[in-house]
């Protein structure tokens, strides 16, 4: 999951090096965090946070097949 969101995230922004995505693993759950350039902020979210939830959707997609719950967050 974590190099999923990573790719997508580098995708959108306009400094890919600032971008962090930390993965916390659960029993049933992962936890992905993604931090962002406060400049490209606005890019991962996308107007009324349609971007971000098309990337939640993305990977709760591919999560179904490892049968785990996935939360995105996006932090500053």
């Amino acid at each position: 999951m974590k190099e999923l969101v990573e790719f997508i995230a580098r995708s959108l922004v306009d400094h890919p090096e600032r971008v962090e995505v930390r993965q916390v693993d659960g029993e049933k759950s992962i936890i992905v965090e993604l931090k962002v350039d406060p400049e490209d902020m606005g890019k991962v979210i996308g107007k009324h946070g349609r971007i971000a939830k098309a990337i939640r959707t993305i990977v709760k997609a591919s999560a179904v097949k490892q049968d785990k719950r996935v939360v995105v967050e996006i932090i500053e």
